[in-house]
């Protein structure tokens, strides 16, 4: 994966910096010693890492700005980075950059359940927002694999998801305000606690820019109450086209779950492995999910139940207990990891049409084949979010390069489908070099253009979603 070189006259400025930094920040926010920078040279897509030149973790609005304005006066490329758990390298850092850390930003600042909204620092993981309204009976719906560990900073950048999304939909549906903080230190407020904001939907383009524009550094966002109740159910197939269809019917009927998973014969074994969640032991295996009162539930099972009893199910049952339902949706969770317990592998994110699965489960099977890697499928079916986790062996050579053309083949294979190249899991550096397969150079011009306005100088997170042949002469003229 190329990444542009270091520039050498930053580099001989990092005594500099590492003191400017430090008069302006408590000194233990200010990270410089080679040993523990390394803690910070990759993220959740460990293939590609390189250490930055400093990390710095602020503890307020304040040190973010003051951190961002010596950055910027002295030309230093900054990457912002919540958890870590990009799997798209969205936080690679070059060699000559600053890694700026939100992890210290973690209060909750407000909570209102009239208005139905929390404000909390961008730090704060996933689940403890939800942790932290869920005794008054209220969730945060964004809930993506990750959620124990994955910072809100991190979900708005990438837009995140998950398995629930399919009725409460993304971060974007849930995010009503955000403190940002621009590259020159600027601190500028959009949206907030209702329900628009006047002029442009700025708000909008910043969820999703992968820190390209700014860094969040609170933010308000949308509460829900609680569900009367919610039950899965397991299906359990003999092939992955006909869970596919099932899916394609499902959505076709008018149902609207609150989430529709898949995964295949390896990955539920690995789950099964790891979570003893009373998973089958097949070839496709479909968690659907419900909720409301006990009277929708039963009608929505119904439905959901005929459905895949035409396609003649291995295996159909329905949580009986809260216990058991949680158990599921463990083993759903646990995939990322229990998959790498027993491989390497390369986590993909690409977006088809529903009524596609069929076809694109297929051609990813015979692409399997072709090139010699297995492939195994998690994902979130019910809005064509499709994971596919390529396995192979870091330590054999060669193995790497053909994961990656693997992959770049099932990626363009989503894109030719109708679909494209992520869903949630963002850009980063996995994606960059095939941008040009789903925008035209115009497009991405358009979008450069939108950076060059929050981030003349290319400062922010500046090697990443455009590829780099594309963004070379903005690179260049900004240094």
């Amino acid at each position: 994966m190329e990444m542009p070189q270091p520039n050498p006259a930053i580099l001989s400025r990092k005594a500099d910096l590492i003191d400017k930094l430090r008069d302006a920040m408590p000194t233990d926010a200010v990270i410089s010693d080679p040993m523990e920078t390394r803690a910070y040279e990759c993220d959740a897509l460990t293939a590609y890492k390189c250490a930055p030149m400093a990390v710095v973790l602020p503890g307020s609005t304040e040190e973010v700005s003051a951190a961002l304005r010596i950055c910027h006066a002295m030309g230093v490329p900054v990457v912002p980075r919540g958890a870590g758990t990009s799997l798209a390298g969205g936080v690679l850092p070059t060699q000559d950059s600053v890694i700026l850390g939100v992890s210290r930003l973690t209060d909750v600042l407000e909570t209102n359940y009239d208005d139905r909204f929390i404000r909390v620092q961008s730090g704060r993981t996933n689940l403890s927002v939800t942790g932290a309204v869920e005794d008054n009976g209220f969730f945060y719906a964004p809930d993506p694999s990750s959620q124990l560990a994955c910072a809100i900073a991190g979900n708005i950048a990438m837009n995140s998801g998950g398995a629930h999304c399919l009725k409460y939909g993304v971060t974007t549906n849930n995010l009503m305000g955000v403190t940002l903080v621009q590259m020159d230190g600027t601190v500028v407020e959009l949206g907030g606690a209702h329900m628009d904001a006047g002029g442009y939907d700025l708000l909008g383009v910043v969820c999703g820019s992968e820190g390209q524009l700014g860094v969040v550094t609170e933010a308000t966002l949308r509460i829900l109450p609680k569900p009367e109740g919610a039950r899965p159910v397991l299906m359990g197939y003999d092939s992955n086209e006909v869970a596919g269809q099932v899916v394609s019917d499902i959505i076709k009927a008018g149902v609207l779950p609150v989430a529709i998973e898949f995964m295949d014969r390896p990955c539920i074994r690995a789950c099964e492995a790891f979570a003893k969640a009373g998973y089958p032991d097949c070839e496709a295996l479909l968690i659907v999910e419900v909720e409301g009162s006990e009277a929708e539930i039963d009608e929505q099972l119904e439905t959901i139940i005929g459905i895949a009893q035409t396609h003649k199910p291995v295996d159909l049952r329905q949580s009986t207990s809260a216990e058991e339902s949680a158990r599921i949706w463990l083993g759903r969770k646990s995939a990322f990891g229990a998959m790498g317990q027993i491989n390497d592998y390369m986590c993909l994110d690409g977006t088809i049409p529903v009524s596609q699965l069929p076809f694109v489960l297929r051609r990813i099977g015979e692409m399997s084949k072709e090139f010699g890697l297995d492939v195994a499928n998690v994902f979130h079916a019910g809005d064509g979010n499709m994971h596919p986790l390529i396995l192979y062996n870091a330590n054999t050579p060669g193995d790497l390069e053909k994961c990656e053309a693997l992959g770049a083949e099932i990626l363009k294979l989503c894109v030719e489908a109708g679909g494209c190249l992520t869903g949630e899991h963002g850009v980063g550096i996995e994606k960059r070099d095939l941008m040009l397969d789903q925008y035209a150079p115009e497009d991405l011009d358009i979008q450069m253009a939108v950076k060059d306005v929050f981030d003349p100088k290319w400062l922010l997170n500046p090697a990443k979603v455009f590829p780099l042949s594309n963004s070379e002469a903005r690179r260049i003229a900004a240094e």
